[in-house]
């Protein structure tokens, strides 16, 4: 069973006790509706007050006019400059109708963040719709790649977690029971250049998916009964209208619901909320910086050597330091099943995020597809199969050619500033972000981060949206340097670069 503890501070953030304050800007000096240009007043009446399911029906059954995509540029054609200047200079949403006695939430993101989430808002008793733009499965970057027919297996995004909140705890124990996870009981350790290994010791234990880490998304969809699915799908816009956000994939609706949580981040989520209606959220989102990683998945016929002098025992993953193409190696055949002398033998291999920097290729967010000319993937690919000899001691040119290789550019791949806060919340807007990025970076901040928004929200709904200047949270947080390895944070593990990590902290999210 896995144990944990961490210290409570009652306190409120103090963003929270301030009244939330905007000046909208309008499109004419005549105009002092504070809504978008083009949006219906979400209360054309002030004096009703009444939460009437039956009259927020008939408001909630139109849809917003629709726009001729003739004259709208699509902002997937933006560049960066152009999102940014939209983004400060959109109005505010305000909504003012009452909320439904039935709530129902849209999460834009299916992984472990936006799933939890919606575990957690069902456990409240709201429900909700995921959108994943996952063609074989949800997830994130709880990914697991299987070739068949031998079947070839790499977990090729998260690679281990720890556990540290008692709150991401009880969802490994649930996990435990299953025997969806088990302790990860290979040596890891640093990997010099040369073939040097040290193992690194850790005070707590490290955990991995037996089956690869996909199943534990399947598995937290699972345990509900009121979260519906749709993928792939990708939310092209959202629009304010009548008191609810409407959805849509590329002039297509997708659902119209009474609050939106954005749980994914990067370049996409970026221009998504460019024209929201949410120029707070927009900010916040655009304040964070990502890194970019290649992942290389290997798979040779043979053991990799190891020079017995430097290494006692095969490793089962090692953080490789010195070299600039390679960050992290592991290997999926002895992680997820029993180390066996006859192959295959699968490989996980990631860049570092200065070398995923350097050698980026443009990616087409619209459809989740990457555009790596031949020429780039030859490069990168060769110059990983080099690092990993280096860092392996061995001779130039004599390490056995991989019989499969498949390369990803992760170009978002993790956070490296953050807000150091469960959650952000507009209440006026009723919109959300949850993500990993806003604690750390590792699968129990994007847990601990769905839980909190969740109960944020339900909070909110529970209280029918009055006094919501009291339920603003992380609007205005600034954010500072995320230290950590390449490939994520393992709080416990005992590293130079763990000494500075951000600390959990829980936060009471309403009062």
């Amino acid at each position: 069973m896995v144990t944990s503890s961490c210290i409570a501070f009652s306190g409120f953030h103090p963003s929270i006790s301030k009244t939330l304050t905007l000046v909208a800007k309008s499109q004419s000096k005549s105009n002092s509706n504070p809504y978008k240009p083009g949006q219906m007043n979400p209360n054309p009446n002030p004096t009703t007050t009444s939460n009437n399911n039956s009259n927020n029906n008939n408001n909630n059954n139109r849809t917003p006019p629709r726009r001729n995509p003739r004259n709208r540029k699509s902002s997937y054609c933006s560049s960066r400059r152009s999102v940014l200047k939209k983004s400060f200079n959109q109005e505010q949403v305000m909504f003012t109708t009452p909320l439904s006695d039935d709530p129902v939430v849209g999460i834009i993101g299916g992984g472990m963040s936006g799933l939890v989430c919606a575990l957690e808002l069902e456990k409240r008793g709201v429900k909700s719709t995921v959108f994943d733009t996952g063609i074989h499965g949800l997830g994130g970057r709880m990914g697991t790649r299987i070739i068949d027919p031998q079947p070839l297996v790499f977990d090729h995004a998260a690679q281990f977690f720890m556990v540290s909140d008692p709150r991401f705890a009880e969802l490994v124990n649930r996990w435990l029971e299953k025997d969806l996870v088990r302790e990860w009981q290979d040596t890891i350790g640093e990997l010099e250049v040369g073939g040097q290994f040290v193992p690194l010791p850790s005070s707590s234990p490290r955990y991995i998916g037996t089956q690869g880490m996909r199943p534990l998304a399947d598995s937290i969809l699972s345990q509900t009964t009121m979260v519906n699915v749709v993928r792939p799908c990708w939310i092209s816009n959202i629009e304010p209208y009548n008191g609810m956000w409407h959805l849509s994939e590329n002039q297509k609706p997708r659902g119209q619901f009474d609050a939106i949580i954005i749980a994914h981040n990067g370049k996409c989520a970026n221009r998504l909320l460019s024209s929201s209606g949410l120029p707070l959220i927009a900010r916040q989102m655009k304040r964070l910086e990502l890194s970019s990683i290649w992942a290389l998945l290997a798979a040779f016929e043979d053991p990799l050597p190891f020079q017995s002098n430097l290494v006692a025992t095969p490793f089962g993953g090692a953080f490789v330091k010195g070299i600039d193409s390679v960050s992290w190696m592991a290997n999926n055949t002895q992680k997820l099943f029993s180390p066996r002398s006859n192959g295959p033998h699968c490989w996980t291999f990631f860049s570092t995020a200065a070398f995923g920097k350097c050698n980026r290729v443009p990616q087409v967010c619209l459809h989740e597809q990457e555009n790596i000319p031949a020429s780039t993937a030859e490069k990168v690919k060769a110059s990983m199969l080099e690092g990993v000899e280096t860092a392996l001691g061995l001779s130039k040119g004599s390490l056995e050619q991989p019989f499969y290789t498949r390369l990803q550019l992760w170009g978002a791949a993790l956070p490296t500033n953050t807000p150091g806060i469960p959650c952000i919340f507009d209440p006026h807007g009723r919109a959300g972000i949850c993500g990993d990025w806003l604690l750390g970076s590792s699968l129990e901040a994007a847990a601990v981060s769905g839980m909190a928004l969740a109960n944020h929200i339900a909070d909110f709904f529970q209280g029918s949206g009055a006094r919501p200047d009291e339920f603003a949270v992380g609007l205005h947080n600034d954010f500072r340097p995320l230290e950590g390895h390449d490939i994520g944070q393992f709080p416990g593990l005992e590293t130079k670069e763990q000494t500075n990590l951000v600390g959990f902290q829980e936060y009471q999210l309403s009062s």
